[in-house]
């Protein structure tokens, strides 16, 4: 992140209908159909929403492209509580997966494409299974319930921002939490420490410091377990997968790095304009401590 930019903490209508890839005008039909709760207005009485509506705006997207009615989406969502509990959701979502892929091979030659989505969210789990394939095969081997609900909605972000090769990337760190205990578990003491910069802690507060310090000693040791592990290497492969997937173009930037390029999803937009309206809610302490660990990471000889 650069140490200039300040993500906001709730955006506008307009800029999470952007995110979402949908419209202010669905996004209100949501509203009123009881699929998104209505958060609460700002003091220009315009609608203000957060990270968990934006997880919940993309998981209804996933769902709605997918074939899924509103309706069903909505009886889901009811039973398993939230859009972001439980990896699978459960019974309920089950049977209307298995209705809708009923209903997808009478109409086989019109719409292979929803049925193949539908298919693998029965396959993969019904989280996990929205992701592209590109990305779930990279979480194949894992054994289940490893995957946390809170990775799943981490790399539906990636791929919205960085397109399905930025996810699959992001999965390597995954892939080694899950078959490290002791790494998983500090991951989760310095998530923790980074959660209590609120914004009762000063920015210049000695915590700050001692957390980045956490964070890039953490972050050094995951890299060297991925390099150790060969997994490094399995991602050199997947570029190379996915450049055989999608061959450069002459509107290809010269030396441009997959995972920004216009290479991604057709309804992507720029990393800066996806950044600008998912909202994160961190307090400036928390920020200095992330733009203080890319610092160190800069100045660490072992990444030159």
């Amino acid at each position: 992140m650069h140490p200039s930019f300040m993500p906001p903490r709730q955006v506008k209508i307009g800029d999470a209908a952007a995110f979402a890839g949908t419209t202010p005008r669905a996004i209100r039909h949501y509203h009123e159909i009881g699929l998104l709760p209505e958060p609460e207005r700002g003091g220009d009485d315009r609608r203000r929403y957060g990270y968990e509506d934006m997880i919940r705006l993309l998981w209804i997207r996933k769902m709605a492209d997918a074939g899924i009615a509103l309706d069903d989406i909505r009886d889901a969502f009811t039973a398993t509580g939230t859009a972001s509990s439980g990896a699978d959701g459960g019974e309920g979502i089950a049977g209307i997966l298995e209705r809708l892929e009923e209903t997808l091979a009478e109409q086989e030659a019109e719409l292979r494409r929803q049925r193949t989505a539908v298919q693998r969210m029965r396959t993969e789990g019904s989280r996990m299974g929205l992701l592209s394939d590109f990305v779930t095969e990279r979480l194949k081997s894992l054994p289940e319930g490893s995957v946390r609900q809170a990775d799943l909605d981490s790399l539906l972000v990636t791929e919205r921002v960085f397109g399905a090769l930025g996810a699959a990337v992001q999965a390597t760190r995954f892939v080694v939490l899950a078959a490290h205990p002791t790494l998983r578990e500090d991951s989760d003491r310095i998530d923790d420490a980074e959660e209590a910069l609120d914004d009762s802690v000063a920015v210049d507060d000695p915590r700050v410091a001692q957390v980045a310090l956490q964070r890039h000693a953490f972050e050094s040791a995951l890299q060297a377990v991925i390099e150790e592990s060969g997994l490094g290497e399995d991602d050199d492969d997947l570029f190379d997968a996915w450049d055989a997937l999608h061959p450069a173009t002459a509107d290809d930037g010269e030396g441009e790095a997959d995972l920004s390029s216009g290479r991604r999803e057709a309804d992507s937009m720029s990393v800066f304009e996806a950044t600008g309206k998912m909202p994160y809610d961190f307090s400036p302490a928390r920020l200095r401590c992330m733009e203080l660990a890319e610092e160190l990471s800069a100045q660490d000889p072992r990444r030159s």
